[in-house]
């Protein structure tokens, strides 16, 4: 197998062992670059000769964590000081940060490799990034995330990060056919990242494998990685179609039935779940909060440079300077609401199966898709994580969504990792 097609547990073990060096894989990583991004435009930005001077140094150091040399693509709202840091919009070309981003940090304090920057849609929103589906680039990757998910899902980089405000980390992973976890709220620091919705904004992490997901998440989150699953233990799953069920296209419903029943046949116990009442509202109803959150998140660019403001994006931050004090205090605590009912009923069931996305990639680069089944869960704070698992009409992937309790991130990576095997 070529160091490229490692995935990033399988990479670091071989480090460790020295059947390959973190400038072998860099190398590898780059040459897939050089041959695929013409078509997939994934990166916004790659110094070569620097990642492999730094790759070449991490050969040399002590191994610093169980992700020591392998190589990151870093969503470019997220600060980095020895790469620009252009948030896809023209008022930041060249722009330089002083420091990296907390999360940034934390990948190089662990050894981690930064290969380049990975292409967003403008200011993590919904204009279209140049970013193409790595299986049919007539196809979107999905959005805002478009390039971290392109990337890890082509082979380029084994691991990468993103951020969700709807559904930017869940959604462009299951379109591109990658592995994906939106954490709880606040479980990687989210300093130096452009803020778009501070109440929302989650950094999550795209990789090809579960168990890379969750050695990620402990570098970054602190949070020891679980356990994996032992034989006997088996999940309490709740398979929950949302009130939204029939805007979901019918290869991704009989997608996440049979799903469902592949893992009742791996002996889960799974039964219906219900949303808390009122849970409806946080799926039509986040923009609400997104919206005004965002239109004073980039005041200072709206007020100042207002004309360097995309077509699609300019209408939305002034439909978010519409939205009142008074309506958004009034959404925000009906979701704080429907979190502690959430909350109380998830304390029945191990993981929630969902989801990931109403249909496989659309057949447009003029829109990054539908985010309707993951508004609910950002809202909801809760941590996401999505598995390939299927075609759709067209042959495209698609995904599956586990859904955890809040702040069980591990435990929810440790029982995606278990409906790997069981959906295999």
């Amino acid at each position: 197998m070529k160091p490229d097609q490692l995935s990033a547990a399988q990479a670091a073990r071989r480090i460790e062992t020295r059947e390959l060096s973190a400038e072998a894989l860099a190398a590898a990583c780059l040459e897939r670059i050089a041959e695929r991004d013409e078509v997939v435009r994934a990166w916004a930005f790659i110094h070569a000769k620097q990642a492999l001077a730094e790759a070449r140094e991490l050969d040399r150091m002590p191994r610093r964590s169980r992700l020591h040399g392998v190589p990151f693509g870093i969503k470019d709202i997220i600060d980095t000081a020895e790469l620009p840091t252009e948030y896809n919009s023209p008022i930041y070309r060249g722009h330089r940060p002083r420091a990296d981003a907390a999360c940034v940090t934390l990948l190089k304090e662990a050894g981690c490799l930064i290969l380049g920057k990975t292409v967003t849609t403008e200011f993590a929103n919904n204009h279209p990034s140049p970013t193409r589906n790595p299986h049919n680039e007539k196809h979107t990757p999905g959005g805002s995330s478009s390039g971290s998910a392109a990337a890890v899902a082509d082979f380029m980089v084994p691991l990468a990060l993103g951020t969700q405000t709807g559904g930017s980390v869940i959604r462009p992973a299951a379109y591109c056919g990658a592995f994906a976890v939106k954490p709880s709220f606040g479980s990687i620091n989210r300093a130096g990242t452009k803020m778009l919705a501070e109440s929302l904004d989650t950094i999550g992490i795209f990789s090809r494998d579960a168990l890379d997901l969750a050695l990620a998440l402990e570098v970054l989150s602190g949070r020891p990685a679980a356990e994996p699953i032992g034989p006997s233990e088996k999940p309490r799953v709740g398979l929950c179609r949302t009130p939204c069920w029939e805007r979901a296209d019918e290869a991704s419903r009989a997608n996440l039935e049979a799903a469902a029943r592949r893992l009742a046949q791996a002996g889960a116990q799974v039964r219906d779940f219900e949303l808390p009442a009122g849970s409806e509202a946080l799926f039509e109803r986040h923009k609400v909060i997104m919206g005004y959150e965002t239109a004073r998140s980039l005041a200072w660019e709206y007020a100042n440079h207002r004309g360097e403001i995309s077509k699609t994006l300019l209408p939305r931050l002034e439909e978010g300077w519409q939205v009142t004090r008074a309506e958004y205090d009034a959404m925000r605590e009906h979701s704080r609401l429907c979190r502690r009912a959430l909350a109380e009923s998830m304390r029945a069931v191990d993981f929630l199966l969902t989801l990931s996305a109403p249909s496989e990639a659309p057949a447009s680069l003029a829109s990054t898709g539908d985010p309707l089944f993951n508004r609910a869960w950002t809202l909801f704070g809760v941590p996401c994580v999505t598995l390939p698992h299927g075609k759709g009409a067209h042959g495209l992937p698609l995904g599956v969504q586990l859904v955890g309790a809040f702040d069980a991130d591990s435990a929810l990576l440790a029982w995606a990792h278990w409906a790997c095997a069981a959906l295999a």
